[in-house]
């Protein structure tokens, strides 16, 4: 399935882009395929516009803001938060401005990022209720790009085959290669699946699971949110929840902008943060290395044999099923595939 090209997807959030980014001015980002450039309005609200001016079409995010407005750094243009044209510094003050004005696009703060839907959206953002709870600290884990497709990385992330394998050098069982069952609920969102994982915890990880013995248990109670989202709830006997938000957001056909963000009901002094991301970052460099060894363009078959007989792929095939669904849903009657 070629991501950009899907209408219906344009109608999601995507996380984009880190609030914290545009604080010192505009910045570009290429979502789907369509250059966007994102900005702080007076409010210090995020706004996302079309990075192209309508005089020379020069790149607006080469530009800067003043007043919460964006000011082209070729003529000078300014654009107010829905896209306005609102000041032409070579015409006198009492000249009439063309009414010209770009293109914006839906866009919101929340947890800690901008988030961007291209055309008017067809479903709310899903609810993270640990970023509410003062037991619960947010870690902003990485934020890189990733030379895969989100369904990929999505079905990766409820494949249980492949921990023995790709995570050999952290946590994977040698001898735990056959996966577990998981239990699948779906949702008006996607679909709820659980299981509990054995895996081994080794010194570097003693301090992330709570527990110094060499293997536990992951008590995993994951989320998947249409299209390219997913909650990874993991809960040690520690007592320690590790739980891990992604969004895949689509950068074109081949890439995605993959966000992580932790929330943890520790404390700093119990596992510094820098140990949380590095820690995790190895474990995700491993899924990256895979997966960009895959082809991007993830085919949305739902009865491949290759794949229907392993336990571990019926989220994946569920994944697919459910989001091929929602694109005929809203009339997308050929799924454009490369």
């Amino acid at each position: 399935m070629l991501t950009a090209r899907q209408k219906t997807l344009r109608k999601y959030w995507y996380a984009v882009m880190p609030l914290e980014h545009l604080a010192d001015g505009p910045k570009p980002f290429r979502l789907m395929g369509e250059d966007i450039v994102l900005f702080l309005d007076a409010e210090g609200s995020p706004v996302a516009l079309r990075d192209r001016c309508c005089h020379r079409t020069a790149r607006l995010s080469k530009g800067w803001c003043e007043q919460g407005r964006i000011v082209c750094g070729y003529h000078g243009w300014t654009y107010d938060g829905e896209g306005r044209l609102v000041r032409i510094p070579q015409l006198d003050a009492e000249t009439a401005l063309p009414k010209h004005k770009l293109r914006s696009y839906h866009c919101m703060a929340r947890y800690g990022y901008a988030w961007v839907a291209l055309d008017d959206p067809i479903a709310d953002l899903f609810d993270i209720p640990e970023d509410r709870d003062p037991g619960y600290r947010r870690i902003m884990q990485f934020y890189e790009e990733w030379k895969t497709a989100p369904l990929r990385m999505m079905e990766n992330s409820f494949d249980n085959a492949h921990f023995s394998f790709v995570h050999r050098s952290t946590f994977g069982r040698a001898d735990q290669t056959k996966p577990k069952k998981y239990e699948i609920v779906e949702t008006d969102e996607g679909f709820y699946a659980a299981s509990c994982v054995d895996i081994l915890n080794p010194p570097e990880a003693h301090r992330v699971t709570g527990s110094s013995e060499p293997t536990t248990t992951r008590d995993m109670k994951n989320h998947w949110y249409l299209p390219f989202c997913r909650r990874m709830d993991m809960e040690y006997p520690s007592g320690i929840r590790h739980i891990i938000i992604n969004c895949a957001t689509p950068i074109d056909d081949e890439r995605i902008q993959l966000v992580q963000i932790l929330y943890r009901n520790d404390r700093e002094e119990d596992c510094p943060a820098q140990l949380l991301i590095d820690w995790d970052a190895k474990i995700t460099l491993e899924d990256k290395e895979i997966l960009e060894s895959t082809d991007p363009d993830a085919t949305l078959d739902v009865g491949r044999k290759l794949e229907a007989h392993m336990m571990s792929d019926r989220p994946g095939l569920l994944m697919r099923r459910r989001l091929l669904d929602t694109l005929r849903a809203h009339g997308e009657e050929e799924i454009t595939a490369a």
